[in-house]
């Protein structure tokens, strides 16, 4: 079965072939960054997906071989107004997150280049990580935008890579290689590009093969420990996307230029 839904704001596609369903981000122009129709269809492909009871195992990838996902699409912050636009924005994708993260088979990120920003929290979403040599994982906000993340999302990247890890990511700006996501047990296997399809597939067949309740109740069990303490955060979600700096942040980058920083 396949759905799509074409359209010149990208497009997130879903084939399930017997016991495994594949999701692909295909906006291969702007290294599949995503819009607000293919975030949209990302949580409808999740809804499908929790009511497959027929799929074991999803694997997550991008188009083109050149990103897994490179953030969200920049312009469309320029809407914003104040900070709870901010606010309601992270809202929005850690629902999204969540029902990555809430599906009851296992799932699998396979990561070919860029995979930054949002894209890098959807791959902290999934159970499981292969990624070429090439791949790049990172959140350079502090140099780009002036924006944050979500406490949540924050939790989810100190949880994977280690405190010192997400403080490079988010505090330098630093955008780490296949090496540091091993080290970290981020990515859990190395392919080379030639090989990504056939190691894809054979990581998705002894997936399919496992039990199916032990699996989910073991994503369940260490979702619930994650989830253990309530985390607040919108005070500081609000305090940058209501900043002069992320507006200048958001002009810059669709202008081009480097931002001029004021601290306020």
């Amino acid at each position: 079965m396949t759905q799509t839904d074409a359209s010149g704001d990208g497009d997130v596609r879903l084939v399930i072939e017997g016991a495994a369903a594949h999701v692909v981000f295909d906006r291969v122009a702007a290294h599949n960054a995503m819009t607000w129709h293919m975030y949209e269809r990302l949580e409808a492909i999740c809804e499908c997906l929790g009511k497959a009871r027929e799929v074991r195992v999803v694997t997550f990838r991008g188009a083109g071989g050149k990103a897994f996902v490179a953030g969200t699409d920049i312009r469309q912050f320029g809407a914003f107004e104040t900070g709870e636009d901010g606010v309601q924005y992270e809202h929005r994708i850690e629902r999204i997150l969540g029902a990555i993260d809430a599906l009851h088979m296992p799932t699998l990120a396979i990561v070919d280049g860029w995979c930054v920003g949002g894209g890098l929290a959807i791959a902290a979403c999934c159970d499981l990580r292969i990624a070429t040599p090439g791949a790049k994982f990172g959140v350079p906000i502090a140099r780009t935008l002036g924006n944050c993340l979500a406490i949540g999302n924050t939790a989810r990247l100190v949880a994977e890579f280690g405190i010192g890890r997400a403080k490079r990511m988010l505090v330098l700006g630093d955008m780490l290689d296949i090496d540091d996501a091993m080290a970290a047990g981020f990515v859990f296997e190395r392919c080379e590009p030639d090989q990504l399809d056939e190691r894809a597939a054979a990581h998705v067949d002894r997936l399919a093969r496992n039990a199916p309740l032990t699996m989910r109740v073991t994503k369940q069990s260490i979702s619930r420990m994650l989830a253990a303490l309530p985390l607040q955060g919108d005070d500081l979600v609000r305090e940058c996307y209501g900043s002069r700096d992320f507006h200048e942040g958001v002009a810059a980058f669709t202008q081009k230029r480097p931002p001029t920083w004021m601290g306020e």
